[in-house]
């Protein structure tokens, strides 16, 4: 069982990119989601944070789109272009957001539900909806400021 959430898990982040991934498995994570462990991408390591409060940063955000539609995401969702979400290498996944185009001063909201970008420099992979509403998709790239907000609060 824990051999298969492994496998799947990194199956998931390869989606990502088609980039090398490896879980890193230690007696310190081994009770851990899956998603909550550190993992390495093309030799680079990363430690997923376990509290999203205070966070920010900036840098270039980047999109993704089409040749990703319908991929598992790092969470076990279905990638969907036209949702408001985004990729980061390190931010609980779930967690929403707010993303302000530098450029322009556009700001969305999208919740974390992938890991990525895994291209230097880059600090948050939008989905092409929420990139499209920051008037990033034909520039490809902008600087932004990413700002933790929280979790999404349930209805009802």
């Amino acid at each position: 069982m824990r051999f298969s959430c492994l496998l799947l898990l990194s199956l998931m982040l390869a989606a990502c990119g088609g980039h090398t991934t490896r879980v890193i498995e230690t007696p310190e994570t081994r009770e851990l989601k899956g998603w909550q462990k550190p993992y390495e991408v093309d030799g680079q390591r990363y430690q997923p944070m376990r509290e999203h409060q205070g966070f920010s940063q900036r840098g270039v955000a980047s999109w993704y789109g089409k040749k990703f539609h319908g991929r598992l995401t790092s969470n076990g969702e279905t990638y969907n272009m036209y949702a408001m979400t985004a990729a980061h290498k390190t931010l609980p996944l779930g967690v929403e957001v707010r993303v302000t185009n530098q450029r322009n001063g556009k700001s969305i909201v999208v919740r974390i539900n992938d890991r990525g970008p895994f291209v230097a420099g880059r600090i948050i992979d939008l989905s092409y909806s929420a990139a499209n509403k920051l008037d990033i998709v034909e520039q490809g790239t902008a600087p932004v400021e990413v700002v933790a907000l929280g979790y999404p609060q349930t209805k009802g």
